[in-house]
């Protein structure tokens, strides 16, 4: 026997005032009474004894000090050498992923879990050391290795679900280089409690150095595993909206409706039904410049209307995307002898506010102004974004050369957005005019040229605003009367307008943003990053790019300023959209116990330290004497 403590021994010196209470002598209290027959028959029959025959409560006084003995040697923490060397290094990985929010175990697969892992806590040994990992959207330490059991219970208490994938492999290794980062000896054990839905978790069970427990069985859900929106590249308000919804389970799901709003207000509502493992997709085609939050949300109609989709999880049963607003565009056209075909295409466009002029403007135009120049070109193009269409004189960017006949397109830029599903094959381009660049030009950017090389269609990226040049007569050619020309228009002022609402991709959970906070918004230098539920996160001063993420929930994530009623710099929508997480069937060949006690991980009311059974004997002790002293056994 060793002890911890063995200062506390001096404790025991208390025994000698015990021992002197027992054995001094009562000083009696005189008082006066009516008469003393009764008290001399007392007197007679319990004769005063010397100090040493006052030991007539012996028990009693045995029994103060084997209590005593019993408090004292739990202070020392006494503890055998079988305590040390088997003592263990438990490390607790926790799935804390998305599917863990599953309720088809009450009140879900994480509840369950932390009940799970309670048990080991509460049946750790005497000098075992424990920690807590959560393998959820990212593996971090939950609480290190500590013995000390209520620090384990609150970090348990603390850990919470999130909607991202589970990261059981790297959680695995982050626990095994933390059991055996102190190299003591001690028997190291790594216990994952899981629901086992991941391929990771069929290979990691078969490690025979890892303990399996699983909560949960084979839960059906219905989920949206795809959901994206992206503007249209021809119709300027346009939008296409792409939903996918997956069952997985063994059995046809219920009859549901798939109900798409914006901002609130129902754009769609299709009723579906979905066979075992079935899968129902669907794009959307709609109209509109506002943009907002889109939401797609699967519902089953009910006794007093609609009523949520009643399966095992509940995440995927929502979806988010964000549409970009179209902001209008006010555009100056510019053309001596007008071109109708010029005029109409800019009309046509919803966004498009156009003015209309024969003149070249003596003022300059407005901030966010397009300048349209038919033929006639100022000396000097003016600032801000400038579309040049069959230009008849030179100016500070170009100059102006033969014309080419009859044009053959052989070379266009795919890539450059300006291009973006135009086709200029087999299309007359009549009268064509060879451009050559002056140095203020820069390099300009040749977007479709002919078999000779020359430009046809180029941009000029400049400081003062992109300037985009066709050279083609509109009034000789058949361009006006192909989509390619509409097209062309269109893109090239929806690159005017910074390239806005395209796309703007709703991100999976557990995936990462790069942004770049601007210097400085609404007085404010400092950022936030704003998730669903209105936490926050502080984020780097403006100016600075940064990546933001992983994201652990579903919703629309704000980066906003530090500053009262500032408005968001950025949005990003965040949905689950991940088959292998919505899917709440364990893979076949997961090896598992169902429960901790299954799998031998609690030591039980024997795994506790001596001092532990020493206090509880002292306590049994002290009600014996109680009894006793009750009884008048003892005195």
């Amino acid at each position: 026997m060793n002890f911890a403590y063995p200062n506390m021994l001096l404790w025991g010196l208390l025994a000698v005032p015990v021992v002197v209470f027992y054995i001094l002598k009562i000083r009696l209290r005189r008082v006066p009474v009516s008469t003393v027959i009764f008290w001399q028959q007392v007197f007679e029959e319990k004769k005063p004894r010397s100090i040493w025959q006052r030991l007539r409560h012996l028990v009693s006084l045995l029994v103060q000090l084997a209590l005593l003995a019993l408090l004292v040697m739990a202070l020392t923490e006494p503890f055998l050498s079988s305590e040390v060397t088997a003592a263990r290094r438990v490390v607790l990985v926790i799935d804390n992923s998305a599917s863990m929010n599953a309720t088809d175990v009450a009140p879900t697969r994480l509840a369950k879990a932390k009940e799970e892992a309670r048990q080991v806590v509460q049946g750790l040994s005497y000098r075992d050391e424990m920690a807590i990992v959560a393998a959820g959207t990212q593996p971090r330490v939950v609480c290190g290795l500590t013995g000390h059991q209520k620090t384990l219970r609150d970090a348990l208490a603390g850990l919470e679900g999130t909607d991202g994938p589970t990261q059981l492999a790297d959680a695995v290794a982050l626990a095994r280089r933390l059991a055996a980062e102190k190299g003591d000896g001690r028997e190291a054990r790594v216990v994952v409690v899981t629901d086992g839905c991941s391929d990771a978790a069929a290979k990691l069970s078969e490690d025979d150095g890892l303990r399996f427990v699983t909560v949960g069985g084979r839960a059906g859900n219905v989920g949206i595993t795809r959901f994206q929106v992206r503007r249209s590249a021809v119709d300027p308000i346009g939008y296409e909206l792409l939903i996918e919804v997956s069952n997985q389970s063994d059995d046809p799901a219920p009859d549901f409706r798939v109900e798409v709003r914006l901002n609130e207000t129902p754009l769609e509502i299709e009723p579906v039904r979905l066979g075992p493992n079935g899968r129902w997709s669907k794009v959307v085609e709609n109209r509109t410049a506002d943009g907002g939050v889109l939401t797609a949300r699967l519902s089953v109609k009910g006794e007093k209307g609609d009523e949520p989709l009643a399966d095992a999880l509940a995440t995927d049963d929502v979806a988010y995307a964000l549409l970009p607003k179209r902001e209008s565009q006010p555009v100056r056209m510019t053309s001596p002898q007008g071109n109708l075909f010029l005029q109409k295409v800019l009309e046509a466009n919803p966004l498009v506010k156009l003015t209309v002029g024969k003149e070249l403007p003596a003022d300059p135009a407005g901030a966010g102004t397009v300048q349209v120049f038919h033929r006639a070109v100022p000396a000097k193009i003016p600032p801000g974004p400038v579309l040049v269409v069959d230009p008849a004189n030179d100016c500070d960017l170009w100059k102006l050369g033969d014309k080419l006949q009859n044009p053959i397109v052989t070379q266009q830029d795919k890539d450059s957005p300006l291009m973006a599903h135009v086709r200029l094959d087999n299309v007359l381009l009549p009268e064509a005019r060879k451009v050559t660049y002056t140095p203020a030009a820069g390099k300009p950017r040749v977007l479709a040229a002919s078999v000779t090389g020359d430009p046809l269609f180029l941009a000029i990226d400049r400081a003062e605003g992109k300037v985009v040049v066709l050279t083609v007569n509109l009034d000789l050619g058949d361009l006006p009367f192909r989509t390619a020309f509409p097209i062309m228009v269109t893109n090239t002022l929806n690159d005017f307008a910074g390239g806005q609402g395209e796309l703007r991709e709703s991100l999976a959970t557990g995936a990462t943003a790069d942004v770049t906070l601007p210097p400085q918004a609404a007085g404010a230098t400092e950022f936030l990053l704003r998730g669903p539920a209105g936490g926050t996160k502080r984020l780097p001063a403006g100016g600075a790019a940064t990546t933001i993420g992983p994201f652990d929930a579903c919703g629309v994530w704000a980066v906003v300023p530090d500053a009262p009623g500032a408005a968001p710099v950025d949005e990003f929508a965040v949905n689950l959209m991940n088959r292998a997480e919505s899917d709440l069937r364990p893979p076949d060949g997961v090896r598992a116990a169902g429960s901790v006690g299954e799998a031998g991980l609690v030591s039980g009311f024997f795994g506790r330290p001596v001092s532990f059974y020493l206090v509880a004997l002292a306590l049994l002790l002290a009600a014996a004497e109680w009894y006793l002293y009750q009884r008048r056994w003892i005195s």
